[in-house]
């Protein structure tokens, strides 16, 4: 990767998007890219729609603006396909990964004409089934990984695996289930 890889996080305040965009720089950053993570949003609340934005080059980052023509969008709530436009900017030779148990042929004719790749995850399964609950960002976080090649697959899980040992040091069993759902997500986006 020489240059500047650009990915803007699509999704409602409360499901990890933004947490999930600072997760990738913060494991990006550890593995020796310059980085950039950060959300955009003003008097949001739980349940609106929100953006996030991450930079990830092996260069010095020099910009300091929002992402305008992102190389991948990440939408982590398929019902902001009805209400937002998240292939604003996308670039054609870049890719769209949407949360959702549809096939990437179902979602397209939601995508406004989009002609780049298209990618599915069904984050709602995944982290049902490895952690219980519906925490559809780890799952988002291991696709947009798998998809856009911004780091080797090695460095980012183990990344992710001391970045969840320091968060949740008391509670080994979500470290494990977080740690499933990135390996299942990562072998599973189609």
């Amino acid at each position: 990767m020489k240059k500047t890889v650009e990915i803007r996080w699509h999704g409602r305040g409360g499901q990890g998007a933004k947490t999930a965009a600072l997760m990738l720089a913060d494991a990006a950053f550890k593995t020796g890219k310059h980085v950039q993570g950060f959300p955009e949003y003003g008097p949001e609340r739980m349940g609106a729609p929100i953006t996030a934005y991450n930079r990830i080059s092996d260069e010095t980052i020099r910009v300091h603006s929002n992402i305008y023509d992102p190389d991948y969008v990440v939408v982590v709530d398929e019902t902001l396909l009805d209400s937002v436009d998240v292939t604003m900017g996308l670039k054609p030779e870049g890719a769209i990964i949407i949360n959702t148990a549809k096939s990437p042929e179902e979602v397209k004719p939601f995508l406004k004409g989009y002609e780049g790749g298209v990618y599915t995850l069904d984050a709602r399964e995944i982290s049902e089934k490895t952690l219980g609950k519906y925490f559809p960002n780890s799952p988002m976080l291991a696709a947009v990984v798998a998809i856009s090649r911004v780091m080797e697959k090695e460095d980012f899980f183990r990344e992710m695996e001391l970045s969840y040992q320091h968060k949740f040091a008391k509670k080994p069993e979500v470290i494990e289930g977080n740690m499933k759902a990135l390996h299942m997500a990562y072998e599973e986006v189609e």
